[in-house]
């Protein structure tokens, strides 16, 4: 019996996974992506929106990754050399995160959905983690979070053509890990947020979901967590591997479509592992 052919989005005979071509999902929509500098999945997920016909915002608080982000998309064929709007932000300023989304309005009119990306992890047990180091990780993925679905959500009620909001959570929301109980609460809060402002959102036509990842491959883990503990995570991987960046800005791109008009207050797992 033999298997499907390889082919776009397959993996191939050792290698990585191939990303499909674009098919037009978010044409003439306009994508605002926090935390889209460097390698990670926000600019994965700028370059989807960007591949399947968006015209994207993005922010980071790293200003010069952002111009180097700005540059890179720049440059891709779908960009036609049009250098996105690139706003630095730091999501723990609620001047900044207001800034960014007039930003957005001020040069496009409007926007269409909303990507909220920013996060901090680390590594810490319980019993030796500090006040300091609990908070700010809540304060970036939690607060942070908040921030932006508060000031997206203000625009998108004011615009009256309803919208999209995306959120990046994580199985660890779900799931127990050691030495990730601030990172886990903070997305278990990030799931929870989802799901009520969905509600509150559904009467403006705007819908609210979220991603979460388990395993998501990229180089700015290894700044948290050492290779041995990665190696340790993509073995309980079914599929025998993380998800390429990409894999997780598909399902976001799906989330932010006109493919998921009935899903609200929804976390949906891009995930492989087994119990």
């Amino acid at each position: 019996m033999t298997g499907p052919p390889a082919g776009a989005g397959s993996r191939t005979a050792g290698g990585p996974p191939v990303p499909p071509p674009g098919h037009g999902l978010l044409t003439g929509k306009i994508v605002v992506v926090t935390a889209a500098a460097g390698t990670g999945i926000g600019f994965a997920t700028a370059r989807r929106c960007l591949e399947e016909g968006a015209t994207v915002v993005i922010s980071d608080a790293h200003e010069r990754r952002l111009g180097e982000a700005a540059d890179a998309l720049a440059a891709l064929p779908e960009a036609a050399g049009d250098r996105p709007l690139a706003v630095p932000c730091d999501v723990t300023d609620d001047r900044q995160v207001r800034r960014l989304y007039d930003a957005a309005v001020e040069r496009h009119g409007h926007f269409d959905v909303a990507v909220n990306n920013a996060g901090l992890g680390g590594q810490a047990a319980v019993v030796d983690m500090t006040d300091e180091q609990w908070s700010l990780v809540l304060d970036v993925t939690l607060t942070g979070t908040f921030r932006c679905t508060r000031a997206a959500l203000g625009h998108l009620y004011r615009q009256g053509r309803g919208g999209v909001i995306v959120n990046n959570a994580s199985v660890l929301g779900w799931r127990a890990q050691e030495g990730q109980s601030h990172y886990a609460a903070a997305k278990a809060g990030v799931m929870a947020l989802t799901r009520c402002s969905a509600v509150e959102a559904a009467a403006h036509g705007v819908r609210v979901n979220a991603v979460a990842p388990s395993l998501a491959v990229h180089p700015f883990l290894n700044r948290v967590m050492a290779d041995e503990a990665l190696a340790e995570l993509a073995a309980r991987e079914v599929l025998g591997r993380g998800a390429e960046v990409w894999e997780v800005a598909n399902v976001i791109v799906f989330l932010a479509s006109e493919y998921a008009t009935f899903m609200t207050g929804e976390v949906v797992s891009v995930s492989s592992q087994h119990p």
